[in-house]
């Protein structure tokens, strides 16, 4: 599959199952993330062509410097996956002001300044992917993640209408709702048994990427089996 793909997020969890499986298809993966040692991690997993980049999501000149320099050394953008999100868990009176700003600034503002980066070129060569990690926390509220929530519906509206914006065009944009995975997001409940796999997640969601003749997939719903969320 001669196909360029980006992850955000890229350094553990979903990110890194997803840039081992595209890399097994003979993808060229660009791993982006914030913490160098993290993606060399990944790196190491992979079994063809990658690049790194250190890139801070949440930070829009960023995002456009690391944008403009996959293009210049690998390519066109041909799949971009929006997976890098952060989140705090309390009640909403406890939650600290630089946890409310990272949440929002990462999980929403990231997802559309690296969605600006991509969207002319994709239109004009009216092809291109992107997939939106957003959790079922976009779908609807729990306590203790009202902030996380906030950010994730959030991610649901511009994903939603982005996708209308697109209508005209091939450039194909879909949400993924998952429940909880084992990640390092959840810390030491990363090994609760009802906790999903992401290496199960991904290949479902690798699965809606493909073109399909008069399939349009606008977004995938994953529930662990025993738990609503």
């Amino acid at each position: 599959m001669d196909m360029n793909v980006v992850i955000t997020g890229a350094g553990s969890g979903l990110g890194a199952s997803l840039a081992k499986k595209y890399s097994d298809l003979g993808c060229h993966v660009c791993l982006l993330g914030r913490t160098q040692t993290k993606l060399i991690r990944t790196a190491e997993t992979l079994t063809n062509n990658h690049s790194i980049y250190e890139v801070d999501v949440s930070s829009k000149q960023d995002v456009a410097k690391v944008m403009h320099l996959i293009k210049e050394e690998v390519g066109a953008i041909d799949v971009l996956i929006n997976n890098a999100g952060v989140g705090s868990f309390d009640l909403t009176e406890n939650l600290n002001e630089e946890s409310i700003h990272q949440m929002i600034d990462i999980n929403l503002k990231g997802t559309i300044f690296c969605t600006q980066e991509v969207l002319d070129d994709m239109k004009k060569r009216n092809q291109g992917y992107i997939v939106n990690i957003i959790s079922l926390s976009g779908k609807r509220g729990k306590a203790t993640e009202s902030v996380y929530s906030a950010s994730k519906f959030g991610v649901r509206g511009f994903t939603e209408s982005l996708a209308l914006e697109l209508e005209p065009t091939a450039v194909r944009i879909f949400g993924a709702y998952m429940g909880n995975m084992k990640t390092e997001l959840w810390g030491g409940a990363s090994t609760e048994e009802t906790f999903m796999e992401p290496d199960d997640v991904a290949d479902i969601i690798m699965g809606n990427i493909k073109p399909r003749k008069n399939i349009l997939v606008e977004e995938v719903v994953i529930k662990n089996d025993k738990n609503k969320y």
